[in-house]
């Protein structure tokens, strides 16, 4: 359990900076050079989700089982991590009105994505992981949205075009992370 404390440390405290730490970030930005600071960013994340990955496996292991996981848990799970997924594409896809309506679709998947694995999931290891995940996601999108607020951010409009390719996009790519990559990455098969 160590390793996956550790790089939820690392991952989520990096994503957290702007959360506990904005104006420092922002001399940081300043003084390395934006792409310095995304690199450093970048390297921390990764450091950070390879110990998740790493982590996660070897508690699984070993960890106890806190409640069955309901017969229906894995088609919410399935749901809602298609939802997920398209939410994660909205945040990249330009002019969608997801992105429009809630700004910070990417942290709102996060919390689908999360909460879906809870239902699934009732091990210690998976309530440790997701329940990270899940009140971060909570904190930040609170956050992200004060500082939208704050600084009086609007988002584009959405057009049909930009919505098109935020559901097309997430939900290929959730078929691919889900009939294929899941396995491979994780050691787990959603559909068998």
């Amino acid at each position: 359990m160590t390793v996956l404390l550790l790089g939820l440390l690392i991952f989520l405290g990096g994503h957290s900076v702007r959360i506990v730490a904005e104006p420092w970030r922002t001399v940081q930005v300043a003084r390395w050079g934006p792409l310095a600071w995304k690199g450093a960013f970048t390297l921390v994340a990764l450091v950070g989700f390879a110990l998740i990955v790493w982590g996660y496996g070897l508690a699984r292991e070993q960890t106890s089982v806190l409640w069955e996981p309901p017969f229906w848990g894995r088609h919410l799970t399935a749901l809602l991590t298609v939802v997920s997924f398209v939410l994660f594409a909205a945040a990249k896809v330009p002019g969608n009105h997801v992105k429009a309506a809630v700004g910070h679709p990417m942290v709102l998947g996060v919390q689908l994505w999360a909460a879906a694995h809870l239902v699934a999931n009732g091990t210690v290891a998976a309530v440790v992981l997701f329940g990270a995940f899940l009140v971060w996601s909570v904190v930040d999108f609170a956050s992200a949205r004060r500082r939208d607020r704050a600084a009086g951010t609007r988002y584009p409009a959405g057009t049909l075009r930009g919505d098109a390719l935020a559901v097309i996009g997430g939900l290929v790519v959730w078929a691919l992370f889900a009939f294929l990559l899941h396995g491979w990455l994780i050691g787990v098969r959603p559909f068998g």
